[in-house]
């Protein structure tokens, strides 16, 4: 079933919508969770808690396309699940993506006003301007969580290539923001 299908199906309030999503994105919504989350179970309950978030939401959404709509609210959940589970842990298998982007972007202090809307579109214009593969490798890395290794696996690269790539991209990225007057 096509995504137009299935969102006419949340429109219509039939319940045939959540399992038709589940069917076309719910290994997809699932190897994110897990990505983000150390239990499988919680990954499974954020899967869930998504299809019941996107019955909440559509309508008056209408998501185009609708697997980056779900990604992007079970990212959302995953992440707030993890927050509220590990408050005061510090979970390397999450930060060292973050740690590695750190280089290229760093964390504004509290005093400062940022906007950071602004700088997600000029982050997008750079990937925008990227290879494919390595606006894939990156999304996949640093938005999916993935391992280095998951990722240039999905490309057919080794990790050391990977890895290789996602420095220079960093590096461009941070070199980009410079021009465009981001203070790193």
């Amino acid at each position: 079933m096509e995504d137009r299908d299935i969102v006419a199906l949340f429109w219509q309030r039939s319940e045939r919508a959540i399992p038709e999503t589940e069917a076309r994105y719910g290994r997809l919504l699932l190897a994110l969770c897990r990505n983000l989350l150390d239990d499988g179970r919680d990954a499974e309950e954020c899967v869930s808690d998504t299809l019941l978030a996107l019955w909440n939401a559509i309508p008056p959404a209408r998501p185009a396309p609708l697997s980056a709509y779900a990604c992007k609210v079970a990212r959302q959940l995953a992440l707030k699940r993890r927050r509220d589970s590990q408050a005061q842990k510090r979970d390397s298998r999450l930060t060292l993506p973050l740690d590695e982007l750190a280089e290229a972007i760093s964390v504004p202090s509290a005093e400062e006003n940022w906007d950071a809307e602004q700088l997600g579109r000029a982050i997008d214009a750079f990937l925008d301007r990227q290879k494919q593969t390595d606006r894939v490798l990156c999304v996949r890395r640093y938005w999916f969580g993935d391992e280095v290794k998951t990722a240039a696996g999905l490309l057919g690269l080794s990790e050391n290539a990977a890895s290789a790539r996602l420095r220079r991209l960093r590096l461009r990225l941070r070199d980009d923001l410079i021009k465009e007057g981001f203070d790193l």
